[in-house]
């Protein structure tokens, strides 16, 4: 199944306790269908003491967001994606405006 978001893209989540937030994807988690998104869904991780970390302390990290529940932002609004294939190259354009988001892959001539 195509992915309609990708790392690097500005996003916006929308539902959850996190929605209206946008931020930058930095990773996509393809088994779980998932991404992090940065600056959103901050979860604290307490870390336990060891050598390494003698004080032991408190992290915050992102927490993964499901991929159905982000879109990509065009002119600050959320988008959906439409996959567009001409002269053998697939490229994702956004419904909302026309405006193409990048390129998914050339025709293997």
């Amino acid at each position: 199944m195509p992915k309609h978001v990708r790392t690097g893209d500005q996003v916006m989540v929308t539902a959850g306790d996190n929605k209206g937030a946008v931020g930058e994807v930095t990773d996509v988690l393809t088994k779980s269908d998932q991404v992090i998104v940065k600056g959103v869904n901050m979860r604290t991780k307490h870390l336990r003491r060891t050598q390494m970390n003698p004080q032991g302390g408190t992290v915050t990290i992102e927490a993964p967001i499901h991929i159905s529940n982000v879109s990509p932002v065009v002119d600050g609004k959320p988008s959906r994606v439409r996959f567009e294939t001409k002269d053998g190259v697939k490229t994702r354009v956004a419904v909302k405006g026309g405006k193409s988001l990048g390129q998914v892959s050339k025709s293997k001539d």
